[in-house]
């Protein structure tokens, strides 16, 4: 039986709703920029269409990249996993922003919660746990809470702290912190994950050809960008 298109009720050609929802997610765009952009190749829309298209087809082509990647991450050989929060605003209230990432940058998984706590910390271990599997270490700031809640679960000899171990997921930081900037901040806790969890999975679909550009060939970088490009425009392809 085959899978009935989500774009069968739209006008718009699902190249342009592909374009729009990747320049929206992807980089540092308000959505009246991105509606100027299409509009400069003579795609006419407004900026609530983008809002809507996002919306309804970000979190179904995130969950298409995830369900592909995670099969791979389990399968293969998961070194060391570095975990960390950021501080994220909703109409002045704090929340925190739960953050892991892999040795090689891979954005693992993120979580929002109100608090910094064992709680906290304990539940977003259990649902990074069992959709990646596991880790040899866990390298961590020096959170107490991280250390309670890895004893709980029985690894808390796999815990690695130090003063600069922890760099990369502080560097993971800084293109979500200009999207947030981006975005004048979030207006409800909903759409602060929803988001984050949208453009992690995007990030990880582009990510894989950006890293260490400065270390491989542009005769190397060019086919990896068409190849990832390629795969963003056949997700729900007839």
């Amino acid at each position: 039986m085959t899978k009935r298109s989500p774009f069968r009720y739209f006008k718009t050609s699902p190249e342009v709703i592909r374009l729009a929802v990747m320049m929206y997610i992807r980089f540092p765009l308000s959505l009246r920029n991105v509606e100027d952009l299409l509009h400069e190749r003579g795609i006419d829309i407004s900026h609530e269409t983008v809002r809507f298209w996002w919306g309804r087809f970000g979190p179904m082509f995130a969950a298409e990249i995830r369900r592909r990647r995670v099969d791979r991450i389990r399968t293969g050989h998961q070194w060391r996993w570095h975990l960390d929060e950021v501080f994220v605003k909703t109409k002045g209230e704090r929340h925190y922003l739960w953050w892991a990432v892999d040795h090689e940058g891979e954005i693992l998984e993120n979580y929002v919660t109100k608090r910094r706590d064992k709680k906290a910390a304990l539940k977003f271990l259990r649902k990074l746990l069992r959709r990646h599997s596991s880790a040899q270490e866990f390298v961590t700031d020096r959170l107490h809470s991280y250390g309670a809640a890895l004893k709980e679960l029985g690894i808390s000899d796999r815990q690695q702290t130090g003063r600069w171990a922890n760099n990369r997921p502080e560097n993971s930081h800084l293109p979500f912190r200009r999207r947030e900037r981006a975005m004048l901040r979030f207006r409800r806790l909903l759409s602060l994950q929803k988001f984050s969890s949208v453009r992690a999975s995007v990030f990880n679909h582009f990510n894989h050809f950006n890293q260490e550009r400065a270390l491989y060939s542009r005769q190397s970088f060019k086919p990896n960008r068409a190849a990832a490009l390629a795969e963003w425009r056949a997700l729900f392809s007839a």
